[in-house]
């Protein structure tokens, strides 16, 4: 297989919706939200896509590629095997340092583990930096309203029907700059890193024109108080970025917050709803257990991918900057006056 660059980038939104399973992270739209860090390329090949973004390692003279959520092709292991080959051409033409995949193919089904026995036979690593979530819970949207409803836990379809009642309202919104205090909000309150606002502004507002994402906010009594921001490609929808406050929390305002993000991604014909994101280990220690159990809430079954491998044209190279490299930093950090 080989790739090429169309002449007309609909054709390669064409490629990519011709996928079985389109990723969003795979659009032009989202790489162009990683410029100028990352340049894009946009390939196409015979029943596969890719977007592969390029970066420069600082000052130095290096480059690596990646492939986020990529390629996407059929569950054939010939078509990975031409893939690869042409993948690992680019990347030793390019002089890259190493080029990573990281596609969502399951971990514990049989193609899944003939590609990862595929790719660790081709020079593959699996990669000790996971960019995206590995692992995720995916809830079906196919059916009746009752079927999903069904589907939940019965604290979870309670806690939706009492916010209901409770008055709690779920409507579109373009109102980023409200979702970002709440979103900076819940940073503090659950403490974890968040970037500069504008990076979110940017997201949404590129994503919701293009009309790739939508942004919910959940009021009570007129204050929002919870939001988040979806994404959708092809039959997917990814819950993204969410948000609450801890003002009016007794309403419960995440759970109807939630279904109502479901029912949108079905108006737009979606048929899976990605919750993006679960812990590594399901066990209650962990920091993401509750966010888990939550999300399990609403039907979503636990789901891990292949995750991400990288491929090294200069092995040696490859092990001085993911090994060596981190030590002498950490180092040098820790004795310096």
């Amino acid at each position: 297989m080989s790739f090429f660059t169309p002449a007309d980038p609909a054709h390669f939104d064409a490629a990519l919706q011709a996928c079985a399973r389109p990723h969003v992270l795979q659009t032009r739209q989202w790489a162009a939200l990683k410029a100028p860090l990352w340049s894009a390329q946009h390939l196409v090949g015979e029943q596969a896509a890719v977007t592969l973004l390029t970066r420069r390692l600082g000052r130095l003279p290096l480059r690596i590629h990646y492939a986020a959520k990529g390629p996407l092709l059929p569950p054939d292991l010939d078509r990975w095997d031409a893939a690869l080959a042409a993948l690992e051409m680019h990347a030793r033409a390019s002089g890259a340092l190493f080029i990573k995949i990281d596609p969502d193919v399951l971990a514990d089904s049989p193609f899944g583990q003939a590609l990862s026995q595929r790719l660790q036979a081709r020079g593959w690593v699996f990669s000790a930096e996971q960019i995206q979530f590995r692992n995720t819970l995916l809830s079906d949207l196919i059916g009746e309203e009752e079927t999903l409803l069904a589907g939940m836990k019965q604290k979870t379809r309670y806690n939706l029907r009492l916010a209901a009642r409770r008055g709690v309202q779920v409507q579109p919104s373009a109102d980023f700059d409200r979702f970002y205090e709440l979103y900076a909000e819940t940073a503090a309150r659950d403490r974890f890193l968040i970037r500069p606002r504008g990076y979110y502004l940017a997201v949404m507002q590129r994503m919701q024109a293009d009309d790739l994402g939508q942004l919910l906010l959940a009021t009570v009594a007129g204050e929002a108080v919870a939001g988040l921001f979806l994404l959708r490609c092809g039959p997917t929808a990814w819950y993204f970025y969410g948000a609450s406050s801890d003002r009016q929390r007794q309403h419960m305002p995440a759970y109807l917050l939630q279904w109502e993000g479901m029912r949108w991604a079905r108006a737009q014909g979606c048929t899976l709803y990605d919750w993006w994101g679960a812990p590594d280990q399901l066990q209650e220690a962990h920091p993401m257990w509750g966010v888990y159990r939550f999300k399990e809430g609403f039907g979503g079954r636990f789901t891990r991918w292949i995750g991400a491998w990288d491929y090294a044209p200069r092995p040696a190279r490859y092990r001085l900057y993911t090994q060596i490299m981190p030590r002498l930093l950490a180092l040098l950090r820790a004795t310096r006056p």
